[in-house]
């Protein structure tokens, strides 16, 4: 009888959560992409739900607008305040857009931080990705060194996107230094990959000279049919991003130079970032630049290597 009355104590103070045996309880992040065509976030995901593994006691809730809608990325964002998760990571189509929606989630008591694309104005409590302004720096140093000074460029953008203007906002900085070098026009893809193609072919024709397409997003290396017009011997292609066909159309010379982000980084640091904010770690600094990798010719095979042990391949 005594064994049997120290059991059922015992199982008391487990369910009631006294003791070490307490369980852990679950936190709920939602993470929020750009869009879920853009096919560079899926490595985000994979970051997101590794670091959640690791944590152990992290549920990751993934969700965006199918392709970039800024007002349905509201909306997904103020339904993760609805239903009170415990943390918000997102990449801010349009950070001024959000900020008031960023501001509520704050204020309810949700932290929130910004990965890829920030929100500066809002109260979010962190950003994690590379510096924009800097690495649009180095597309435009790039170009330049390509170019050895002089051409024709175009450039392609989506207007809207605090990350993306800022890259645009180096890469015009870098080539205002070459005298030489001629912005013929900037492009509004609209975060549409489809358009990718139609863009550059029909830029090709209006500008039968020109000598570069400087991305400073990745579409044109999404596809194999985005850079299917350009005469790799006459124009050049400096482009971001480094997921599959990128390195094999570096390989075969339809582009130039990419510059690589910590794709798997954006799930992984925001998942951690929200689990030390939860558990009273703030972060050291709002910002946290994640570096950029410039990709040639010269060093493809080894950045391939170090891709696939970040996969796990």
């Amino acid at each position: 009888m005594r064994k049997l009355v120290l059991l059922l104590l015992v199982s008391g103070l487990v369910a009631c959560g006294g003791g070490s045996m307490a369980t852990t309880p679950m936190l709920r992040f939602a993470v929020i992409p750009k869009a879920l065509d853009i096919p560079v976030f899926n490595y985000a995901r994979i970051g997101a739900e590794r670091a959640a593994a690791e944590l152990g006691n992290v549920q990751i809730l993934w969700n965006a607008p199918a392709s970039a809608d800024q007002l349905k990325q509201k909306e997904i964002l103020e339904s993760y305040i609805t239903q009170r998760v415990d943390g918000i990571a997102i990449s801010a189509l349009n950070g001024d857009f959000l900020t008031e929606t960023i501001n509520r989630a704050i204020d309810a008591g949700i932290p929130v931080v910004t990965w890829d694309s920030d929100a500066p104005n809002s109260k979010r409590i962190a950003f994690y990705g590379v510096d924009d302004r800097a690495s649009g720096r180095i597309l435009g140093e790039q170009t330049i060194k390509l170019l050895h000074g002089k051409g024709k460029v175009a450039i392609i953008t989506s207007l809207g996107a605090a990350n993306l203007q800022n890259r645009l906002d180096g890469a015009k900085e870098a080539l205002a230094q070459a005298p030489g070098i001629d912005i013929v026009e900037v492009y509004d893809i609209k975060e549409d990959v489809i358009r990718c193609a139609e863009i550059i072919a029909t830029g090709g024709r209006r500008y039968p000279d020109l000598a570069a397409w400087i991305s400073v997003g990745g579409w044109p290396v999404f596809t194999r049919n985005a850079t299917a017009s350009i005469d790799s011997t006459k124009t050049k292609v400096i482009s971001f991003d480094t997921i599959d066909p990128a390195l094999d159309l570096l390989r075969e010379g339809k582009v130039q130079v990419l510059l690589g982000q910590k794709y798997f980084g954006w799930g992984i640091e925001s998942v951690k970032l929200l689990h030390g904010i939860k558990n009273g770690t703030p972060p050291a600094s709002p910002i946290i630049d994640s570096g950029v990798d410039v990709v040639t010719k010269e060093n493809v095979e080894q950045y391939a290597e170090q891709w696939k042990k970040m996969a796990g391949q």
